[in-house]
This record gives structure tokens, C-alpha cells and sequence, in this order.
């Protein structure tokens, strides 16, 4: 025996922890290693933070090279269309900011202010709001000031129903008070979207709706329940208009769709998407942008990142939309306050189906449904919500060692006047002590 394996080994012939241990990790430290990176408290914070940051920056080019043809045909600057997202970035910047900050508190008491705001919103666009392309879900205030309030009600449907059943959580094995009076306000809300003919949003609206639900503790029966009536309803929401009907016959049969009519958006964008091939055209080479394609730097501008970026740059948007849904889910797993988990589940639900809807109706996977790509596609009244949303997301993940007061998350808040050094020394000690 060796002098090594003379120190290792117990009277008794057995190993000692520390050299169990060591054996057990020098098999693959770079495994290790990045698996001690995923499992750091701050991961979620940093993950999220790049994500987004990553995501409306290649947004806000891309929106500039996707409108910029159609900006300079219609409105005589190619700048035009690009400016007004850039304001809102520079609107919802400090916003995120801000909402980073905030304790839990605020959030609560902030929820019951805005789903009066947006009922009220909500409730002003079916008196008088402003028709655009065939759904009157706006408020035009003049200027470039035009308004979706149903994009700023996923937020607060959001924080309002995580507030409710986190106060109800002792209450939420019976059913009255898990369904009530969420579920009702919930529907009103989806109700007031849907008589403005917004399909799209009602369906991500239902989904953040379903999923809070299921993370109060609903159970599956419930849903398994409510899946007829809703797939009845979906159906004669799709045979009540024309058009929306003419879209699903055109997803369902793209190969007799009108190619200079109601199939002409999916097929260029599929176009788009098959002329970028692996690396692109280049950045500002679409020719799909040049009127082929509609909407194209909104709800299509997945397509002409696949055409300018090609596969490299649709994977790319695809890996961190994921790290933005995995960063949400491990605050959510990880939280301790029962708003935390609701409000940062709901809003994960939120980001994570709204862009599959959107991706999905670029590759054809999905009919399309006219939302937005977040963070990416162009439009304030989408952006701004998000950003708040994921500053809330933030406060919530803020790592140990910060300046400010952090929410309660994962991760342990290290005693006053002991530096963030100090702390991980004394856990190493502890370590291998044990």
C-alpha cells in the first residue's frame, strides 16, 4: 500500500469522505464545472439580464433593416420606422431598470392598480378604439402615441392573479376559492380582447391564465375539464370571420392556398426563410423585405433574420429566447414566496408561448395569429410591457451581495459587514471540514 492510500484509508478499511469525494469529481471537471456555473444563485440573474439585453439589441437592428425599404416608400426615411422602436427601447429601459429594484411589496400593491388600468383600457378600446388590419384592439392618442392595452393586461393579469392566490394559498384546496374570482376576471378580460377580434392574444391570455392555475395547484382533471368547451370555442371563434377561417384552411392546405392572396405571407416567409440557407445573405440583403413579404418587421421578422442570418441566426434567436424561459423557470422552482413562484411562472408562460405562437407561424408549424416576437419585433406597446416584466423577473433573481434589497428566491442574502469573498471562503472551510 501505498503512502497515499495509507492516509486515505480508515482502521476499519474503509475511505475517507474527502477521498470519495475527490475520486468522484476528477472523473470529468469540465462536467463539474459548468454544472457548479448552472447551480450558482446568481445564474438566473445574469442569464436573463444577457438574454434580453442580446435580444432587443439584435431587434432593434434587425427591425431597421427589415422596415427600412417599406420606411422609406411610405413615410420618406428609411430611419423612421427604426426611431420609433428605439424610443421605446430608450422608454422602457429605465422601466427595467427601475422594476429591477422594487421589493415584493410594491408588486403586490401595484397589481390591483393596473388590471383596473387595463380593464378600464380594455373596456375604452370596444367603445372607441382604433381599427388596424381588421382588429380594433388600439387607442390612438396622436403622434407616434398609439396604444395596445391588451398587451400591458398579460402583465397585469399576471401580478394580479399571482397576488390573489398567493393570499388564498391555505384556501386553494377548494375549488370556489382556486377559480374565483380569478377565473371570471380572467374571462372578462380575454372577453374584452376578443371583441376587438384579437384571436392571438386572447389564446397567450388563456395560456398565462392556465398556467398560474396549474402552479397554484389545479389539478389536471380541471383542465382536462375545460379542454372541450375551450377547443368548441376556438373553433366557432374561427368560423364566426372569414378571414380567420380562410387562415386555417390556408395552414392546413398550403398547397392550395392563393399565393398572391391569403397565402401570400406564409409562403414568402417560408421563402425567406429557405433563401437565408446556413449563414445568411447578410445583414441588410433581404429581398423579401422589399414588399414581398407583409409585416415584416413585426410579426414576420423571424423570417428575415433566418434570410440575413441565416440557420446560424434563427438558432441563435431560438437559444436565447430558451435561456430567457430557463432563467424564468429556475427563479420560479427556486423561489420560496409563494408570489414569486406565481408571478415568475406566469410570466415565463407568457414570453415562452408567445414566441413559440409567433415562431410556429413563420415555419408553418402554426396558423398565424398576428403576435409579436418579444423583444424583437417592432411595436412599444409589446416592448414596454415586456421589459417590465422582465424587470420584475430580475427583482426577483437579484444575487446575493447586492446593494439592494433582494426578493425572497433562492440563494441566502449574506450577513452584513462580511464581504461576498469572506462568505465563499467560510462555505469552502465548511466544505471540507465536512
Amino acid at each position: 500500500m501505498t503512502t497515499a492510500d495509507t492516509r486515505a484509508a480508515r482502521p476499519g478499511g474503509g475511505t475517507r469522505p474527502s477521498a470519495a469525494r475527490s475520486a468522484s469529481t476528477t472523473t470529468s471537471p469540465s462536467t463539474a464545472g459548468g454544472t457548479r456555473l448552472l447551480d450558482r444563485p446568481a445564474t438566473p440573474y445574469y442569464l436573463l439580464l444577457g438574454a434580453s439585453t442580446l435580444l432587443l439589441v439584435l431587434g432593434v437592428v434587425m427591425v431597421f433593416s427589415a422596415s427600412s425599404v417599406t420606411a422609406f416608400a411610405f413615410l420618406g426615411s428609411s430611419m423612421a420606422i427604426v426611431s420609433k422602436q428605439a424610443m421605446w427601447v430608450l422608454i422602457g429601459a429605465p422601466l427595467l431598470w427601475c422594476a429591477s429594484r422594487l421589493p415584493v411589496s410594491t408588486w403586490r400593491v401595484v397589481a390591483y392598480l393596473a388590471l383596473a388600468a387595463s380593464l378600464a383600457l380594455l373596456v375604452l378600446v370596444a367603445v372607441r378604439g382604433t381599427e388596424v388590419n381588421g382588429n380594433r384592439n388600439w387607442l390612438d392618442f396622436g403622434g407616434p402615441f398609439r396604444i395596445q392595452p391588451s398587451e400591458l393586461a398579460k402583465f397585469s393579469l399576471v401580478i394580479w392573479a399571482a397576488d390573489l392566490l398567493a393570499r388564498k394559498e391555505r384556501l386553494l384546496t377548494q375549488w370556489k376559492h382556486l377559480l374565483v374570482p380569478v377565473v371570471p376576471v380572467g374571462f372578462v378580460i380575454i372577453g374584452l380582447v376578443l371583441l376587438g377580434g384579437d384571436l392571438g392574444t386572447a389564446v397567450i391570455l388563456a395560456a398565462i391564465l392556465a398556467v398560474l392555475l396549474y402552479v397554484a395547484g389545479a389539478p389536471l382533471r380541471l383542465f382536462v375539464g375545460a379542454a372541450v368547451p375551450a377547443v368548441l370555442f376556438v373553433a366557432w371563434m374561427i368560423n364566426s370571420r372569414s378571414e380567420r377561417m380562410s387562415r386555417i384552411t390556408d395552414w392546413l392546405h398550403p398547397e392550395q392556398a392563393d399565393p398572391l392572396g391569403g397565402g401570400l405571407q406564409a409562403l414568402h416567409g417560408k421563402f425567406a426563410l429557405a433563401s437565408g440557407g446556413w449563414w445568411g445573405v447578410g445583414l441588410g440583403g433581404s429581398k423579401e423585405k422589399w414588399g414581398s413579404l407583409p409585416e415584416a418587421h413585426t410579426d414576420f421578422i423571424f423570417a428575415i433574420i433566418g434570410e440575413e442570418l441565416g440557420l446560424v441566426g434563427t438558432l441563435a434567436v431560438l437559444a436565447l429566447v430558451g435561456a430567457v424561459g430557463y432563467a424564468g423557470l429556475r427563479i420560479a422552482m427556486g423561489a420560496t414566496d409563494t408570489f414569486v413562484r406565481l408571478a415568475a411562472a406566469g410570466v415565463t408562460a407568457w414570453l415562452l408561448v408567445q414566441a413559440l405562437v409567433n415562431i410556429g407561424a413563420v415555419l408553418g408549424i402554426l396558423p398565424i395569429m398576428g403576435v409579436p416576437l418579444p423583444l424583437v419585433s417592432y411595436g412599444g406597446s409589446a416592448l414596454v410591457p415586456t421589459m417590465l416584466a422582465i424587470g420584475m423577473l430580475l427583482s426577483f433573481a437579484r444575487p446575493p451581495g447586492s446593494r439592494f434589497p433582494r426578493s425572497r428566491t433562492t440563494g441566502r442574502q449574506r450577513p452584513p459587514g462580511r464581504s461576498a469573498a469572506r462568505v465563499a471562503r467560510e462555505a469552502r472551510s465548511r466544505e471540507r471540514a465536512g
